[in-house]
């Protein structure tokens, strides 16, 4: 029996979970794995991240005494709890639009990270290697995949690209959140002298001309406001959690990274204006209260399914109408036009959709989950288990990604669940770490175990 940790951090923690050697290695391959390969190669990484969430599950239930009786597994309980739940009650209500069985995978692939946070095995090392795999994975797709040259060429040219996954939204997230990393660590590529460091530095400063110039190519107007809100947020944090000293590493990190936004909206002035400009006045008319003239455009239609979506959630509002709820308001909605029914299958807003699925309940248990990380992340980090970097790239996260989530549905496809499980995942090894060498919890109220 050995610690999973000792594999690429030895005597690096003295945390005490183990596991068989050999299932540890394989624990651990599938989850590095997943993270550089979901991207690149998707059958691969779905298979692995499949594997190492069912053999980490097991292997927290087995042998995670500290571990198993925390929030992370009542919280995964009680989401398959809330889905079944509203399955049967939309089952009583509305047979005719359920499925034959309740999808419980619709919020359980959103605790994939427990598998991945228990192979990492409490490793800042592990951690930070299988970030920077999911980073070279979205480097790769968007650099060598077939088409991606001609995806650059016509997004240098103005248009809006998506780089083939899925709409342009979802790699516009993914390059928002690769910069808030690079910025966020840009102290540990900075540091340091020899051939090897300018190497890095070198790959840093390509990176970020990438994930910066994608931002800008993408052209989402979330992920523009998000970025606006976090880039000058970043500094104050750490700031602060630097005694009111900001190192000078972090200040190139955050300097370049605006430097690059800049320069790319600079550059791309024309395109960058008109996203901008585009459909303000349906935004002023919707406050305002003048519904009935918004015509059904990309903001006029998000806005008009939004408020669909308030009479369906009012109807239900404990349970919801089942895991079909974000297609129903727009499929059952009678002011609704055909051309959006054909257009739009979802609501485009993460929270909406989890209260029209599973009601205050289901929006009940991601809040819990949310809480728990974000307590859990400032408690390691105040006890030394976290570093200050990884706890800033944390903080930044989740401010970005509940921004853009308001505008996408982010995490009921896989590219968000990809990215939550893998920055969850890295932060929560640490909290399960700082839990099992202090013995203390996020919330008190679970119960320790003997």
């Amino acid at each position: 029996m050995k610690p999973p940790l000792s594999l690429l951090d030895p005597g690096g923690s003295s945390a005490s979970w183990t596991s068989p050697l050999w299932l540890c290695w394989l624990g651990l391959g599938c989850a590095l794995l997943y993270s550089g390969l979901r991207l690149v190669a998707p059958e691969i990484g779905e298979k692995a991240g499949t594997l190492m969430a069912l053999t980490g599950l097991f292997a927290v239930l087995r042998w995670g005494q500290g571990i198993r009786n925390g929030a992370a597994l009542w919280l995964l309980l009680a989401a398959v709890v809330v889905q079944v739940v509203s399955w049967v009650a939309g089952y009583l209500h509305h047979p005719d639009w359920m499925t034959d069985n309740p999808q419980v995978d619709r919020l359980a692939k959103w605790f994939l990270f427990i598998g991945l946070a228990w192979w990492l095995g409490g490793s800042t090392r592990a951690t930070l290697l299988a970030w920077c795999l999911g980073l070279a994975g979205l480097i790769v797709i968007v650099s060598w995949h077939e088409g991606s040259l001609q995806q650059w060429q016509r997004g240098l040219q103005g248009m809006r690209v998506d780089f083939d996954i899925r709409n342009a939204q979802h790699p516009a997230m993914f390059f928002g959140t690769g910069l808030l990393g690079l910025v966020c660590f840009a102290g540990r590529c900075w540091r340091g002298q020899g051939a090897l460091v300018w190497m890095r530095r070198l790959l840093w400063s390509l990176a970020l001309a990438v994930f910066g110039v994608g931002i800008v190519v993408t052209q989402t107007r979330a992920v523009w406001l998000a970025m606006l809100v976090v880039l000058p947020l970043l500094p104050v944090l750490a700031w602060w959690g630097a005694g009111r000293r900001l190192p000078r590493q972090a200040w190139l990190g955050l300097a370049a990274a605006a430097l690059v936004i800049v320069a790319g909206a600079l550059t791309f002035h024309e395109p960058v204006i008109k996203r901008l400009a585009a459909e303000n006045r349906i935004i002023a008319q919707a406050m305002e209260g003048d519904w009935k003239s918004i015509p059904y455009s990309s903001v006029g239609n998000r806005l008009l399914t939004w408020r669909a979506s308030l009479d369906w959630i009012a109807e239900r509002p404990l349970v919801g109408w089942g895991e079909e709820g974000r297609s129903l308001v727009i499929e059952h909605t009678d002011w609704l036009p055909d051309a959006t029914r054909d257009r739009y299958g979802h609501l485009h807003n993460t929270f909406l959709e989890l209260l029209v699925s599973y009601g205050v309940l289901g929006l009940a248990v991601v809040l819990a989950l949310i809480a728990w990380i974000g307590l859990g992340t400032w408690q390691a980090w105040r006890a030394g288990i976290m570093p200050g970097d990884m706890a800033l790239f944390g903080a930044g996260f989740f401010v970005f990604y509940a921004i853009v989530s308001q505008f996408e549905s982010y995490g009921t496809f896989w590219t968000g669940a990809y990215v939550q499980n893998l920055v969850a995942g890295g932060l929560v090894t640490h909290i399960w770490r700082w839990q099992v060498e202090s013995g203390q919890r996020v919330f008190p109220v679970f119960r320790r175990e003997a």
